[in-house]
């Protein structure tokens, strides 16, 4: 198998074996050579020592396959460490570092080096797992690199739709949504999102709100707009398995705001060149100061000529935010209803708008408020935001009349041979009608922004 050449000359020599197996056992002799020829010395016997047994390497290999409950995984023995592999697999745990003894599962997958591999069962969803390849040998078990992932969500995404837009201003609005369904997973959180384009969602807007885990309903208000601005809302819900959205609303803010001298505040738009009041004034003081005559019976109401206010049905806890007041035509020509810079609008301010809007045969339609009327024509959008609401009116011998189906607004100003000029929208028809009444009826009233004039109206009367 080998041998050596260690000089020559006579007396003792030392002679080095290499390349030896180990656990083996080989014969040795000795020899020289002269001319004559070799001879050897007497054969001795000796067995090479085993190689230390070590612990195997073994490598973890990446998890793939991940499904809610099971996922598979595996590893490769590359060293038996020098005794042979009893046992091989991978463990697994929620907590880091997994081994036999500590974990929340194992698998047992054979013998030996090389690759093999491991199926991962009886998981918990959503839920983050760690995991080790392991191999035995007879001098202990080690252990992989350990590798990290989550099982999928049992379930789907929650269902929520957004609600509509109310209570808007220059700078702020309400919205909100109804989680309808969960997914069947844990809620995380849910709110609604705004913006000024269309794609807005949690990464990407204005402004959101959290209003925190659950299904049903919620409301979110959204503060810190900008006046006169379209925004696009939607609401939104979080489970386990992730965030979905509602439908995309939009809405527009106004323009800006006056306050009555009550201190009720006003929304007011922009329509051409002129600023109106978004709602119907409600008022019961002019803004001199004098308190207005709250007159609810109805021969008193007929036979007052002074300044005088009620509320529809007077139930004032129910119209008076959604319609304002009804005021009889004294108090309009005051000249000091509306707050200081408005007035109630001139003929000439009525007919700028109904002109801006498309003209007589369309307006009362393009006026309109979508949410308060008895019914309307299919055209009403109120795109121009000026929302005009069906107050109804005072009758001055029926009492009160109207509501929900017709609007009915003084102007400052008296129709030649009639009365008093008023503006009238009714439900079922997209004119703007304008006539003349008797000042003891009660009307409701918008401010124009501009000053009044400094005559009360001329009343021409035959």
């Amino acid at each position: 198998e080998g041998m050596t050449e260690d000089g020559d000359g006579t007396g003792e020599f030392e002679s080095e074996l290499t390349g030896l197996s180990p656990s083996t056992t080989y014969y040795v002799r000795a020899y020289a050579t002269n001319e004559e020829g070799t001879s050897y010395g007497e054969q001795e016997s000796f067995t090479t020592e085993s190689e230390p047994v070590e612990l195997p390497v073994v490598v973890t290999a990446s998890v793939s396959d991940i499904t809610v409950d099971s996922a598979i995984s595996g590893g490769n023995v590359e060293d038996d460490g020098g005794a042979d592999v009893t046992a091989r697999g991978v463990v697994w745990s929620t907590s880091e570092d997994p081994d036999l003894e500590n974990n929340k599962g194992f698998t047992e997958d054979g013998k030996g080096t090389g690759e093999y591999r491991s199926d991962i069962t009886g998981l918990s969803p959503a839920t983050t797992y760690y995991v080790r390849a392991y191999a035995t040998n007879e001098v202990g078990t080690a252990y992989g690199d350990q590798l990290e992932f989550t099982t999928e969500t049992e379930g789907e995404l929650p269902t929520v739709t957004t609600r509509y837009i109310s209570s808007i201003t220059d700078q702020s609005a309400t919205s909100g949504g109804d989680v309808t369904d969960d997914g069947s997973l844990f809620m995380v959180d849910r709110g609604i999102v705004w913006g000024l384009y269309e794609g807005v969602d949690v990464d990407k807007n204005e402004g959101m709100t959290n209003e925190g885990p659950g299904t049903g309903q919620f409301t979110s208000n959204m503060t810190g707009l900008a006046p006169g601005t379209t925004y696009y809302v939607r609401a939104w819900a979080e489970n386990a398995a992730g965030i979905s959205y509602g439908d995309l609303v939009s809405f527009k803010t106004y323009d800006g705001h006056v306050t009555d001298i009550d201190g009720n505040i006003y929304n007011t738009v922009i329509i051409g060149e002129q600023e109106w009041m978004v709602t119907n004034l409600k008022t019961t003081t002019l803004n001199d100061g004098t308190p207005i005559d709250k007159v609810s019976d109805l021969a008193t109401w007929v036979a007052h000529e002074d300044p005088a206010y009620i509320w529809y049905e007077d139930y004032e806890e129910k119209f008076a935010d959604v319609y304002g007041a009804l005021y009889n035509f004294y108090t309009v020509e005051t000249g000091d209803l509306c707050p200081d810079g408005w007035r109630v609008p001139l003929e000439a301010d009525w007919e700028e708008l109904i002109d801006y809007v498309g003209g007589q045969l369309v307006a009362g339609g393009q006026l309109m408020d979508t949410q308060y009327w008895k019914d309307l024509p299919e055209t009403v959008t109120n795109d121009y935001r000026f929302s005009a609401r069906p107050g109804g009116m005072r009758h001055n011998a029926e009492d009160f009349l109207h509501l929900t189906e017709q609007g009915f607004w003084w102007a400052y100003g008296y129709m030649p041979d009639v009365g008093p000029r008023f503006y009238w929208i009714n439900y079922e028809f997209e004119d703007i009608v304008t006539n003349g009444l008797e000042e003891n009826f009660g009307l409701s009233v918008r401010c124009v922004k501009g000053d009044p004039p400094k005559d009360p109206p001329l009343h021409i009367m035959n």
